[in-house]
C-alpha cells in the first residue's frame, strides 16, 4: 500500500494570508518527497476557503521543481469549468514541466454554490462532464479531432505540443458511490474515493465496486489502482488527539455547509453550521491517533486491497504540528506497510 499526502488548503482565518498557505503546503510536499511518500495530492476548488486551490497543474510544476521522485496528483481537477481544447495544453506542458511525474485527478465538480457561480451548477454538470472528459481524452490521444456535441463543436484541429506518452498522464476518476465506481473502473480509470464521514461498510462496498470492475475486465485492468482518501493524524497524546479531533469537526462543519449544506459563504469564507453528526461519531470515523494505533487501523485497508491511501491532515493543525505529523508517519507507520 503506497501513500499519498493530500495538500489540502484550508484558510481557517484570511489573516494568515493564501500566500503563507501555499508556502506551507509547499514545504509539506518536499517533507513528502524526502520521506518516501508515493504522492501529493492538489484539490481543484474556486472562491472558498476549504480546498482552497485554483491552479493545481502551476502548483504540481513549482513542485516538481523541488522534488526529486514524488508523483503530483490533481485531486481532482473540475473539468465542467474548463475548456477542454486549453486544458488538454496546460495538462500536456504540465506533463513535460513535472517529468512525467503528473496524475490527472478528475471530476465534475462537488460544491453547488461554487459551481453554481462558475456557470456549471451539478444539476447539469454531469453530462458536461462526460462530454469533457470525452473531448479530453481524444485530445490528448489523437492529433487531429473534431467535436459535434452538446457542449462542444470545433472543426479539426490539432493540440500541440503532442503529450510525452501516447495518452498523456494517466487519468484518474473520482467518484464515490460504490455502483460508480464499479462503472468507472470497468472504462478502464484509476479510482480514487472516499467515504468521508462514513463508516466502514460504506468503505467496503466502494472496494467492493472497484475489485468487481476490474475483474470483469481481466488482464485489460491489472494496472487499475484504487486509491482512497481519509482525514488522519498522528497525535502526540490523548490531549492532542482530542485536540485535533475538535479541529476536524470544526473542517466538517464548514465542508458540510457546501458539500450537503445551504452554502452560506461570506466573503470567501465558509459559515461554520451545526452538525447532525455528533463530534463522537466523526471521531470513529477519522484516522486521528497514535503512530501505533495508526497501524493498526491501516491493516484492514491493506487487507481489502486499496492501492494507495490519500492523507488529509490540513483540516485545521499548525503548519508546525501538520509536518511533525508527515515526518511521524513516514518513519513510524509507512515501514510497516512497505
Amino acid at each position: 500500500m503506497k501513500f499519498c499526502q493530500q495538500l489540502s488548503a484550508y484558510l481557517k482565518v484570511k489573516e494568515y494570508t493564501g500566500h503563507r498557505l501555499y508556502q506551507d503546503m509547499f514545504e509539506q510536499a518536499i517533507l513528502c518527497d524526502q520521506g518516501g511518500y508515493d504522492s501529493v495530492g492538489l484539490t481543484e476548488h474556486h472562491l472558498i476557503n476549504i480546498l482552497m486551490m485554483p491552479a493545481p497543474l502551476q502548483f504540481a510544476v513549482k513542485i516538481a521543481e523541488a522534488t526529486k521522485n514524488i508523483k503530483i496528483i490533481t485531486a481532482v481537477a473540475v473539468l465542467p469549468i474548463h475548456d477542454m481544447r486549453i486544458f488538454a495544453g496546460e495538462v500536456i506542458a504540465s506533463q513535460m514541466f513535472t517529468d512525467d511525474r503528473l496524475i490527472l485527478g478528475v471530476g465534475r465538480g462537488a460544491f453547488d454554490c461554487e459551481m453554481a457561480l462558475l456557470g456549471s451548477p451539478l444539476e447539469d454538470s454531469r453530462d458536461k462532464f462526460n462530454e469533457s472528459l470525452e473531448v479530453l481524452r481524444a485530445l490528448l490521444s489523437e492529433e487531429e479531432v473534431s467535436w459535434r456535441g452538446q457542449y462542444y463543436n470545433f472543426e479539426s484541429l490539432t493540440v500541440m505540443p503532442r503529450p510525452m506518452t501516447r495518452n498523456g498522464p494517466d487519468i484518474m476518476m473520482a467518484v464515490l458511490n460504490p455502483e460508480g465506481i464499479y462503472a468507472c473502473t470497468k472504462r478502464g480509470f484509476h479510482i480514487m474515493t472516499t467515504p468521508l464521514s462514513g463508516d466502514h461498510q460504506l468503505m467496503l462496498d466502494q472496494v467492493d465496486g472497484f475489485v468487481r470492475g476490474k475483474t470483469e475486465l481481466g488482464n485489460k485492468g491489472k494496472d487499475l489502482t484504487l486509491s482512497l482518501s481519509r482525514v488522519s493524524f498522528i497525535a502526540k497524546n490523548e490531549s492532542d488527539r482530542k485536540e485535533k479531533i475538535e479541529m476536524a469537526y470544526e473542517y466538517y462543519s464548514r465542508f458540510d455547509n457546501v458539500f450537503t449544506g445551504p452554502g452560506i459563504v461570506n466573503k470567501g469564507m465558509i459559515k461554520i453550521l451545526p452538525r447532525k453528526q455528533s463530534i463522537e461519531e466523526l471521531a470513529e470515523s477519522l484516522l486521528i491517533c497514535s503512530a501505533d494505533e495508526m497501524i493498526d487501523k491501516l491493516s484492514p485497508y491493506q487487507e481489502v486491497g486499496i492501492d494507495r491511501l490519500i492523507l488529509n491532515m490540513n483540516f485545521g493543525a499548525s503548519h508546525k504540528d501538520t509536518m511533525t505529523s508527515i515526518q511521524h508517519f513516514a518513519e513510524k507507520v509507512a515501514p510497516h506497510f512497505s
